[in-house]
């Protein structure tokens, strides 16, 4: 059995995520998401997605990028364009 880092559950079940050169121990995802994922800097939300980073800073999506004055950031490429 393991302990859970965020809840502290000993649970037969917990999985090991490994990031950034240490371990973890979880019970389930929504802890992972809770001890690990980064927070938005403009709303506060955890961000489990892609996200968006502009320099050192993490938003949930290129609309909260720019309301914190980060710019050429979008969130789709318009359409016709190409790589």
């Amino acid at each position: 059995m393991a302990v859970c880092e965020s809840c502290g559950n000993d649970y037969d079940m917990a999985f090991e995520v490994r990031a950034q050169g240490r371990t973890h121990t979880f019970d389930s995802f929504q802890c992972a998401i809770d001890k690990m994922a980064p927070v938005c800097e403009h709303c506060g939300t955890k961000v489990i997605g892609h996200g968006v980073q502009s320099g050192d800073h993490w938003y949930c999506c290129a609309h909260c990028a720019r309301q914190e004055g980060s710019s050429g950031i979008v969130d789709r490429v318009p359409a016709g364009a190409t790589a």
